[in-house]
């Protein structure tokens, strides 16, 4: 049972003969009507199937026979009907060991059956045969439930589309009764806006970029690190130039059968033409436009290279007066074909980066707009707590803080319910019911009171903005978190030593009051090395080596993973431990020397965290200023 899918875009009034069908979006095998069918698919079936056994348990015999058993006195019971006699005999079925049972069609006419009885004549009715009866149920009950059953195979598959093999497209089309999407509704990726801004002009009025003669663009390439907002700008130009948007994944391309990734293909660049000027959206691209001859072929050619080549071929051919514009989006640009990314195909590759301090607060009011928020609640605050954050950790952030609110019966959304959404989204949730005894919990107060000494004494350090000993489901016993006062993309010499020496503040203050030290600062000491490490080998800051780079760091991707190739001698890597070992030494030093001097505020500190737990920023300040703290320097 073959059904066709038609994909029409968004209803327009200068576009009356684009509808959209309401029902195409719902599948096959959740419509009312289909579960109609398979109800009475079973009832046909479970008819059949008893009709067919019952036939079995019976065995025909001729109507002599049956009056010879009648005489015998064999017939234990009989039914008698206008066309047959159905009964049980006085005998067992050697095959099934029950009684047997019979049927057989009577002769009308008494008197010639005594007499070809009388004559020894062994003879069997028949009555004319009901021809209808017999065609439905040897040949349209069976062969129904059959085509049934594989339509019903073909739908869960992805549909019949255009034939069985291939599979059905999966081309989704963004109706008018989606809430609409426009550039006001993205923030943070100005840059990236205006990118596309040029798009749009170019859907709206694709003859103002002919008359001067220049070739409107084929393909935009939205590349950057997941959850920046790459699919919200493709619905957005969408939005802005009120066209239709075709949306696919790269990985619905591929399917078991061969051939099939062309096809779809081939059908959405049709379906594309038919209703330009629109939009086609791949999303995640580089699961079918990966680089060819990497990966193991058979024949030279895969399924997906298949696929990828028909998708050159469509890019290629159209023509770019059509008004179709290929927009898609990917994490790992690197991996893609070259071939994809010449020009005349993805003329345009723009890069959607994380969002800085002001992005970041614009993103949130986008995503508060909708929220009651409290008097107290600053945004600004809020972005400057999460650098490195991108739109999709922001809107979750506001959701996590809007179910904050509700567990506490809150009016509004709180700051406090933000700065726990957030320390929830970092570090991860409390841990319940699962505490410290008195002498871990004692270590830990130490040991962050050493993170927030050393931060507030030394010259680059960021304000202390929240200390907390409660552990949290990530690991973390507990934290200190800092606030940068300004957005930085720069760190000098003097800021990277600062940041080795607050990592270290931890580790020296529970070997200054223990004598000993813990495993809680083996994450302070991987970083810590890390920073020192660059410094020798990237960053030209070790004294001894000099202004140089040794090793190449290939970037793999935006998410961040990197490759070294080393490039230099053993007695080179000798001299770069030398100096990382150096760095960090130092570092562990300088916080040595600020909690001696301090010893006493480190004590009163750390009592108080212990009693408490949970301390702002604003209250530490109060406690050092109190205690008299002596900065780095005698300040």
């Amino acid at each position: 049972m073959a059904q066709s899918q038609k994909f029409q875009g968004p209803p327009r009034k200068d576009r009356p003969d684009i509808e959209i069908n309401k029902t195409s979006e719902q599948k096959f095998w959740q419509r009312p009507d289909f579960t109609f069918l398979l109800y009475l698919l079973f009832i046909l079936g479970s008819f059949y199937i008893w009709h067919g056994m019952e036939e079995a348990r019976r065995q025909e015999i001729p109507f002599s026979e049956f009056l010879e058993y009648v005489d015998k006195g064999k017939v234990k019971e009989a039914v008698i009907t206008e066309r047959y006699i159905a009964g049980v005999l006085d005998e067992i079925d050697d095959r099934t060991h029950q009684p047997k049972q019979f049927i057989t069609v009577p002769l009308r006419d008494l008197d010639m059956a005594r007499m070809l009885e009388e004559k020894g004549v062994r003879f069997v009715v028949r009555h004319e045969s009901n021809w209808l009866s017999n065609f439905f149920f040897n040949w349209v009950l069976p062969f129904s439930i059959l085509f049934l059953l594989w339509g019903w195979m073909a739908q869960r598959m992805g549909g019949l589309g255009r034939g069985f093999l291939n599979i059905g497209n999966r081309i989704r089309i963004h109706p008018d009764e989606l809430p609409k999407v426009t550039f006001d509704d993205v923030a943070g990726v100005e840059s990236a806006k205006q990118e596309l801004k040029e798009v749009v002009e170019f859907l709206k009025d694709p003859s103002r970029l002919q008359r001067l003669g220049a070739r409107p663009p084929k393909g935009v390439l939205l590349m950057g690190p997941p959850g920046t907002g790459k699919t919200l700008l493709a619905r957005a130009v969408a939005g802005e130039a009120g066209v239709p948007f075709f949306s696919i994944s790269g990985s619905e391309f591929i399917e078991m059968f061969v051939g099939v990734g062309a096809a779809r293909v081939r059908e959405l660049f049709e379906q594309a033409r038919k209703h330009a000027p629109c939009i086609i959206f791949i999303d995640e691209i580089d699961a079918v436009g990966g680089a060819r001859g990497l990966g193991p072929a058979v024949g030279g050619h895969d399924e997906r290279e298949q696929t990828l080549n028909q998708l050159l071929s469509e890019m290629d051919g159209f023509d770019p007066s059509s008004g179709v514009v290929v927009m898609a989006a990917t994490n790992r640009p690197e991996i893609l074909d070259k071939a994809l990314l010449r020009a005349g195909r993805f003329d345009r590759q723009v890069v959607v980066d994380k969002p800085d301090l002001e992005a970041r607060e614009a993103i949130l009011k986008i995503h508060t707009r909708r929220m009651r928020l409290a008097p107290d609640v600053d945004l600004k605050v809020i972005a400057a707590r999460t650098p490195g954050f991108v739109g999709a950790d922001l809107e979750n952030i506001c959701n996590e803080a809007a179910i904050m609110a509700l567990r506490h019966n809150h009016d509004q959304v709180t700051m406090e319910d933000f700065e726990a959404a957030i320390d929830r989204v970092i570090a991860g949730p409390v841990k319940q019911g699962r505490g410290l005894s008195p002498e871990e919990k004692r270590r830990v107060a130490y040991h962050e009171s050493g993170h927030t000494l050393v931060a507030e004494a030394v010259p680059t350090g960021e304000p202390v903005h929240k200390v907390t000993i409660i552990p949290r489901g990530s690991g973390a016993l507990g934290f200190t978190l800092q606030l940068p006062v300004e957005e930085k993309f720069l760190s000098t010499v003097g800021e990277l030593k600062d940041q080795i020496a607050i990592l270290l503040g931890g580790r020296t203050a529970e070997e200054l009051i223990y004598g000993d030290v813990s495993s809680g600062a083996a994450n302070d000491l991987e970083r810590a090395t890390e920073i020192a490490r660059n410094m020798v080998t990237r960053l030209g800051m070790s004294e001894e080596l000099g202004p140089a780079t040794w090793g190449r760091y290939r970037q793999l991707s935006f998410l961040g993973q990197e490759q070294e190739e080393r490039n230099y001698s053993e007695e080179t890597a000798r001299c770069i431990d030398r100096q990382v070992r150096e760095l960090v030494e130092e570092g562990r030093q300088r916080a040595e020397a600020i909690l001696t001097r301090n010893r006493r505020v480190l004590d009163a500190l750390a009592g108080e965290l212990e009693q408490r737990e949970v301390m702002d920023g604003e209250e530490v300040r109060a406690l050092l200023e109190r205690e008299g703290f002596e900065r780095e320097g005698g300040e």
